[in-house]
């Protein structure tokens, strides 16, 4: 959650924030695998289940809008977003749109496998001319959940090398946006963060 509470105190620090946090989303995800479920091609009707719960949870909280932070469920959100009243965003549409605005040759860099299909597909639905090249490191994933962070961020500026020759590059996770300055320092073009993007997008929605 920090990264977007960094995001909101950076563009938008008053606005009133309710975290909701399921940390098995993401283990149960990596678990599931390319699981069909009744409702998805790639999501569990669980999965589903679960994160229209997030939702139903959030407009109890009397929520305004709703900003969704792992890429891993596009899907899922999308249903949500057929469902309520309130303007729900998922982590990346408003960073997608924003690449697109620097050129036809955009790099995406995850450090989660699973959450590159439910991306590539968001972002060729919202630009299909552009081209998409995307790069994941597991291990600098691994780092941070063990606790290092500086080598999370060095083995991101690494694999980004492989993205020099992109118009912009994406950091896929909301949880890479602390390698933002790791990875600028390893290439010549813009990168942009989930976070950033998305609170800002979020602010002009309400």
């Amino acid at each position: 959650m920090q990264p977007v509470e960094d995001a909101f105190r950076r563009h938008w620090p008053e606005a009133q924030r309710v975290n909701l946090l399921d940390d098995s989303l993401s283990v149960d995800r990596n678990r599931e695998g390319p699981a069909i479920g009744p409702m998805s091609g790639t999501l569990s009707g669980t999965t589903f289940a679960r994160i229209a719960a997030l939702a139903q949870y959030a407009l109890g909280c009397r929520s305004d809008g709703i900003l969704y932070t792992c890429s891993a469920f596009g899907e899922a959100i999308d249903a949500v977003k057929r469902t309520v009243h309130v303007p729900v965003l998922k982590p990346n549409e408003a960073m997608f749109d924003e690449a697109a605005r620097y050129g036809a040759r955009i790099g995406l860099l995850a450090t989660f496998a699973p959450s590159i299909p439910s991306m590539e597909k968001e972002f060729k639905e919202q630009h299909p001319k552009l081209k998409l090249i995307s790069v994941c490191v597991p291990p600098a994933m691994a780092a941070l959940q063990a606790g290092d962070g500086g080598t999370h961020d060095r083995l991101c500026a690494e694999v980004a090398a492989k993205l020099a020759g992109c118009d912009a590059i994406m950091l896929a996770q909301f949880s890479t946006a602390r390698a933002r300055a790791a990875v600028e320092k390893a290439v010549s073009c813009p990168v942009l963060t989930s976070p950033d993007s998305a609170v800002l997008r979020m602010k002009v929605s309400l």
